[in-house]
């Protein structure tokens, strides 16, 4: 390969962009979670101490003002040239956000508002102060974490904050119009927003054993849905009437605060608002507001038509904190309560809840789907997990066992619930390394094709000619070296810490593909080993083919796992995995509600799923219909398993 073949090439691009704003004068949300994510990773999250207390993985006011004053996104794409496909391009756009520090403190109001960040030393504070400390929310990491996947960025310095504090691991997000951002409210939108809100069975919160309470446990029993309560209303007996008492209750403050931390809305008005259509639509209904005449309220309230004619055509939603509601009998139909299965390995098949789910899917707002919008739907629809499941079981005779167990191995690999089951395994088996190398050549892979980062503008030395571009494009690249070159010391190098144990003949060629490069570039034999001296000289088309042999390690890796572990796994009896695999993945009632059980729904393969039909593709000229969907935080999720997996009897984590 010649010196011309393995030049890399580049170009930079300076990127100018003004902050759209609404009529309410807050910035458009998709702006507010992306300079969320670049402030807190140009941050360096630390112990601080206020009140005689320490706090650790927080910030100050004045860190968040400094960093937000002139702040620098920078994210290298790299592909192939068009006009010679041997060689990569890449490209590197620097996008720089400058604001003043009033400024600065009003984003971060807006950043607590969201509930993306709050007061460390008053957690019920909604004030951003001049002199506070903050920490990050578990909706604020799940933004947090998103954004460092779908771009690229090195977290390490975060890592610390994931593993120590509770994640959202489903955050529920409503489409919004893209000339104001504000949210496209339908009855579909508001059906599933709604059985989000309640949850799948009444979430009546019990006693935590631990004391002070574990954050973890009491995150994960809030996010089964709005904590309920039974309110009594005292008999009167002058007035003729008897002791009164309604179910499934809640605080109208507690249904706010609910909203801001397990959906996309930006703020108390905004969930106010949902609120209020909650109302309109007969889901929920005032029970007491007992405040004094003399104290204010505020009282949102919405206009609309409803299909039917059930509801009335406005709603209001009384934002106090006496106010209480209670979910009415509508409200419990929608929620589908009464069709939960009380056990998850229930033999029942409940032939209703099928056929309702099915006529459900095909009426949207009480009205039957067209042929043509029928049709439409499917091709948009999503493909569930169990769906794929139940396929791969069908064709399994026809493609062979190996096939079959490759293909069910790549699902469980999709599926964080499942994969981390599957790693609990390995690491019992003494071979988690060969999931672990798999699992890190994809994140590379990822990065390899966008690498981004975040830092706190330093100003450049008069003597310097290096464009922001141009340094950031050269810090990305320095990055990939790293890590590729991690992975190769980890998993491939000889007598490494985890080598791995693949074919001779793909360690020969990675062997051959590095001598020959370490001799093209220092003159030197390669001795098996790689240092940070002789791994800076790599550039973007080494490191593609590079990748490449990884890649091909990867397959290897896969089949080894496919042919020798996942049958261990089923012939052991491990806990739930055991339990889908011996279904054959099968999508029987007893299926579906062990994956209820496990909290997974129905969710696809990936880690975003659709609670309404896919809308129409921007630029057709078509209404803008609004949609809700559901992101899932892959750690969060992992995290959970995990915990679950430890907790359950029989399990080999618990003595």
């Amino acid at each position: 390969m010649t010196s011309v073949d393995q030049a890399e090439q580049s170009a930079q691009a300076s990127s100018s962009h003004m902050m759209k704003t609404t009529k309410r004068g807050r910035p458009f949300l998709k702006d507010t979670l992306d300079l969320f994510a670049t402030l807190i990773v140009s941050l360096n999250l630390t112990t601080h101490k206020q009140y005689f207390r320490t706090f650790p993985n927080s910030f100050s006011t004045d860190e968040a003002a400094a960093n937000l004053a002139s702040l620098k996104f920078s994210q290298s794409n790299r592909g192939p040239d068009p006009r010679d496909k041997s060689r990569i391009v890449t490209t590197t756009t620097t996008t720089t956000f400058s604001m003043t520090r009033d400024m600065a403190k009003a984003m971060c109001q807006h950043f607590m508002d969201a509930r993306l960040i709050e007061n460390a030393a008053d957690l019920g504070s909604n004030l951003f102060k001049d002199r506070g400390t903050y920490v990050l929310t578990p909706k604020g990491l799940h933004v947090l974490e998103r954004f460092i996947s779908k771009n690229g960025m090195n977290s390490d310095h975060l890592q610390p904050v994931f593993a120590s504090q509770p994640i959202c691991i489903k955050l529920l997000h409503l489409e919004r119009r893209s000339a104001d951002d504000e949210i496209i409210v339908t009855q579909s939108v508001i059906t599933a927003l709604f059985r989000r809100f309640v949850g799948r069975q009444p979430n009546y919160p019990t006693q935590l054993s631990t004391n002070p309470p574990d954050a973890f446990q009491e995150y994960h029993e809030r996010s089964k849905g709005v904590p309920l309560m039974d309110v009594h209303e005292r008999a009167q007996p002058l007035m003729g009437k008897a002791t009164v008492t309604h179910r499934h209750c809640f605080a109208a403050v507690s249904a706010l605060e609910w909203l801001c931390d397990f959906t996309s809305v930006v703020g108390r008005e905004e969930a106010a608002e949902m609120a209020a259509q909650f109302v309109r639509f007969g889901l929920i209904t005032l029970v007491s507001d007992k405040r004094k005449n003399n104290d204010s309220a505020i009282i949102f309230t919405v206009r609309g038509s409803t299909p039917g004619g059930n509801s009335p055509q406005h709603g209001e939603f009384r934002c106090t904190a006496k106010a209480i509601y209670r979910i009415t009998d509508e409200g419990k139909r929608l929620a589908q309560w009464d069709e939960v299965s009380s056990s998850p390995l229930s033999s029942t098949v409940n032939l209703h809840h099928a056929e309702r789910s099915s006529l459900e899917s095909e009426s949207i707002n009480g009205t039957p789907k067209s042929g043509i919008e029928a049709a439409d739907a499917k091709i948009h629809r999503r493909i569930s997990m169990a769906e794929k499941l139940n396929a791969s079981h069908e064709t399994a005779e026809k493609k062979g066992n190996v096939k079959s167990n490759t293909d069910r191995l790549k699902y469980i690999l999709e599926e964080p619930s499942y994969r981390a089951l599957f790693r609990d395994f390995l690491k019992a088996n003494f071979c988690e390394e060969n999931l672990a190398f798999w699992m890190d050549v994809e994140d590379f892979k990822r990065k390899f094709n966008t690498t981004s980062s975040a830092q706190a503008a330093i100003p450049a030395r008069s003597s310097s000619k290096a464009t922001p571009g141009q340094a950031a494009m050269e810090r990305h690249h320095e990055a990939l070296i790293q890590t590729a070159f991690q992975i190769y010391n980890k998993y491939l190098a000889p007598s490494s810490q985890n080598e791995l144990n693949i074919d001779h003949g793909l360690r020969l060629d990675l062997a051959n593909y590095l001598g020959e490069v370490m001799v093209g570039l220092h003159g030197k034999s390669f001795d098996g080993q790689v240092d940070a001296t002789q791994a800076g000289s790599f550039n973007a088309t080494q490191l593609q083919v590079l990748i490449k042999l990884y890649t091909r390690i990867q397959t290897h890796v896969l089949r080894l796992m496919a042919m020798d572990s996942l049958p261990k796994v089923c012939s052991q009896e491990f806990t739930i995995l055991t339990l889908l695999m011996c279904l054959q993945f099968i999508k029987t009632q007893r299926f579906l509600d062990a994956r209820q059980w496990l909290g997974e729904g129905d969710a696809p393969a990936d880690d975003v799923h659709f609670l309404t039909s896919p809308p129409a593709p921007p630029g057709l000229g078509v209404e803008e219909t609004g949609g809700a969907y559901i992101t899932v935080s892959l750690k969060g999720s992992e995290r959970e398993h995990r915990n679950h997996r430890r907790d359950m009897p029989g399990s080999p984590h618990v003595s």
